[in-house]
């Protein structure tokens, strides 16, 4: 099990920044959640909404210095897995979005803005800055299909339970990485994957087009099949997922 330190803010602008800025104190994983974030952000330049209090956000750091740069998608499998693990203890119909987006269904529950910094040793910390739509009742932003605990079960879920669940499943996940039992990971991700099966609309810069998943490459790229049997090849935000009811 891994030593953690867990820092509870009532408000902060990001909880990835304030993780980023904090010393280490030599634990294996320093975690830090907020009860809202004034800045918080998703992938590239999306924001967050999140009501206070609600949700929970937080970051998780780590030392992976035995992944290699070039494998450092393996955390990104490791976290999206984590996430996903314990998530479904609530309910069925979760499966994780490439690159590490969390569904419910059609819908997004949970995103990942991952951050990695190197040096010529390698790689020398990893961030996990993690959303969880959990006791939100609506949603105001434009997000096509954001989706809440709250909105599937019914019922209040305590924000403190759902952390603790994911950081134990977290350390179970990363585990395997730190064995470099990498192809482990790999799996159980592809596994887990949205759209895993059949053909469903993408769009990329030349236009819409149906398309099965046939895998994710260890560095990250997404590799589809399009109903010409014509393998596409995408970096992140080089395609996106259409959803079925737009």
């Amino acid at each position: 099990m891994m030593h953690r330190r867990i820092i509870h803010l009532s408000q902060t602008d990001s909880t990835n920044r304030y993780l980023h800025d904090l010393k280490s104190e030599g634990e294996d994983m320093t975690v830090v959640v907020a009860d809202y974030q004034t800045a918080g952000k998703g992938q590239g330049s999306n924001s967050w909404e999140s009501e206070a209090g609600k949700n929970l956000l937080m970051s998780i750091r780590v030392q992976p210095t035995m992944v290699p740069p070039n494998k450092q998608f393996i955390l990104s499998e490791a976290g999206a897995l984590a996430v996903g693990e314990a998530l479904a203890t609530y309910t069925d119909g979760i499966s994780l979005k490439w690159p590490n987006d969390i569904y419910w269904h059609d819908r997004k529950i949970s995103g990942t803005l991952i951050q990695t910094a190197v040096s010529t040793q390698g790689l020398t910390s990893c961030i996990f800055g993690i959303g969880i739509n959990v006791n939100q009742q609506a949603f105001h932003s434009d997000a096509p299909n954001p989706v809440s605990l709250w909105q599937i079960l019914g019922r209040e879920v305590p924000v403190e339970e759902v952390m603790l669940r994911v950081l134990d499943a977290l350390n179970r996940e990363l585990a395997h990485v730190w064995a470099e039992e990498f192809a482990v990971v790999r799996e159980r991700y592809h596994q887990h994957l949205y759209r895993r099966e059949g053909f469903y609309p993408y769009q990329d810069a030349s236009g819409k087009f149906m398309a099965e998943i046939v895998c994710v490459e260890n560095d990250g790229h997404l590799v589809l099949r399009d109903i010409h049997s014509c393998q596409r090849q995408y970096a992140f935000k080089e395609v996106t997922f259409c959803l079925l009811h737009e």
